[in-house]
């Protein structure tokens, strides 16, 4: 099959069919998100029909958020065939899925078709949509990514009392034939994603060869051989095999280690709420409705999240803020769920619902932003795989542990507490780490304004190290010193 023909940029062109990129990624968001977010509402009539407890019941949206955050997947079929061949791909895959659940006769039949089967054709879908998002945008990313993330609340808004009325109309099995049927609309989605082929991505062979990572030995060697000769195949294959690894080479830059680590806890944390929210109020004698609700209003205020955040952080004011404006919106979550066990009227989780649920579009917006920021807009698809895939682990862990601790003390205190207490670190560590940075560079700068010597800048990563001509001087005769006595031995 003939590649799609890519349009052809100098740039990101900040407008034009990156719209319709957008318009794209908002129905995927819609149709992976906001349907996995759907599922709890099945929780209680699984946990009904079944009769199991609340950790085995939690295993299918555990399930489900891992598989589809099994981004490095839909990666790799993007790069490599093509975003709108991997998008269509996961669209039958996903709906395959739905509908087969609704056949279900026990937990391990739905763990298999809405979990892995169903999270395997999102997987597919999510990643590639949001990194095109940051292929056609640049000056105004953070508002494109608000727009286009914001399909997971306005999704979960409309969708959450629509599922609870085709589970009342035509039982759990009627409902997931539907949403079979509703998640077909990303083959469509995948249809609107016209690949772009960018300057910073189009290498050929000449430039090829003038990039600092092609060892000089090999280029030399290039230059003898004919273009017939078959050396020409074994050298291209190491190159490529380089270039397979300098496509990963951000996952050694401190900042993205960091970036890992924190996003570990954050995806603790925030899974437990959206799977067991609805369960905790019905458990203290809010209506089915009314629980159903809840997730409405966490749904629509998330798009304001999305868009307003997404918005303000592209203002000149914030934008060199971004990364405090993530982690300040993680921590609030994290607030959130502590204060959660004490709220046991509706009047009280309403609130909650607007609160959390703003922050949580927040956060959202900004992960695809705060990662270009760390590892550059060439590298993003292969770092956004890397990120999506870091919620995997927690996603598949957190819901069944919150469910043994509900079932082991009786109540959902301890599991939102533990939740809160992971986004809290996660947001504390992002800050440490950004203190530190910032002490380390305040620093250097001191070194550099106390000599008035010539500077030599070196850069490993995304950290700069200023070291003085004379400082330079000494390491010179100390490393000639060091590897003379070394040859000797």
């Amino acid at each position: 099959m003939a590649s799609p023909r890519r349009a052809r940029h100098a740039g990101p062109p900040d407008g034009g069919w990156g719209w319709m990129i957008v318009a794209g990624c908002f129905l995927v968001t819609i149709c992976t998100r906001a349907v996995t977010r759907c599922i709890s509402i099945f929780f209680v009539e699984f946990q009904a029909y079944f009769g199991q407890d609340y950790a085995r019941t939690a295993w299918i949206h555990s399930i489900v958020d891992c598989a589809t955050m099994l981004s490095p997947l839909g990666s790799l079929i993007s790069n490599h065939v093509s975003c709108q061949v991997g998008i269509m791909l996961g669209g039958l895959l996903a709906s395959t899925g739905l509908i087969l659940s609704s056949f279900a006769t026990s937990l391990e039949h739905l763990y298999l078709s809405l979990g892995v089967l169903t999270g395997l054709g999102f997987a597919l879908c999510y990643s590639p949509a949001i990194a095109m998002v940051g292929k056609y945008f640049n000056k105004k990313k953070a508002l494109a990514y608000g727009i286009a993330m914001s399909g997971s609340g306005i999704g979960t808004f409309i969708l959450a009392p629509v599922v609870q009325l085709l589970i009342e109309q035509f039982s759990w099995r009627g409902a997931l034939l539907i949403l079979g049927g509703f998640v077909l609309n990303l083959c469509v989605c995948g249809a609107l994603m016209r690949p772009i082929a960018l300057k910073e991505d189009r290498k050929t062979a000449p430039e090829f060869l003038e990039q600092d990572y092609v060892p000089e030995a090999q280029k030399r060697d290039l230059k003898r051989m004919s273009i017939c000769s078959p050396l020409i195949k074994m050298w291209s294959h190491e190159c490529l095999c380089y270039c397979s690894w300098k496509e990963y080479d951000f996952l050694l830059m401190p900042g993205f280690m960091v970036l890992a680590v924190s996003v570990l806890f954050m995806a603790y944390g925030c899974s437990p709420l959206f799977v067991y929210l609805v369960p905790y109020a019905l458990s203290v004698g809010v209506s089915h409705h009314q629980a159903a609700f809840l997730m409405s209003i966490l749904g629509v205020i998330d798009i304001i999240g999305n868009i307003t955040f997404g918005w303000l952080t592209d203002r000149r004011c914030l934008k060199k803020h971004r990364h405090f404006c993530y982690l300040f919106a993680v921590g609030m979550d994290g607030l959130c769920c502590l204060f959660l066990p004490v709220l046991q009227k509706f009047p009280l989780l309403v609130p909650f619902s607007f609160t959390f649920g703003y922050f949580d579009g927040a956060y959202v917006t900004l992960i695809p932003v705060v990662t270009a920021d760390v590892v550059g807009t060439s590298s993003l698809s292969s770092a956004l795989g890397v990120v999506y895939f870091l919620h995997a682990i927690p996603y598949l862990v957190s819901p069944p542990v919150a469910g043994w601790l509900v079932d082991t003390t009786g109540s959902y205190t301890a599991s939102f507490l533990l939740s809160g207490f992971s986004m809290i670190f996660s947001s504390t560590l992002l800050c440490f780490a950004s203190l530190a940075k910032k002490i380390k560079r305040t620093h250097l700068r001191s070194l550099t304004n106390d000599t008035g010597t010539k500077q030599h800048i070196w850069t490993n990563g995304a950290i700069a190290y200023s070291v003085t001509a004379e400082l330079d001087q000494k390491d010179v005769e100390f490393l000639a010193v060091d590897t003379n006595s070394y040859s000797n031995r």
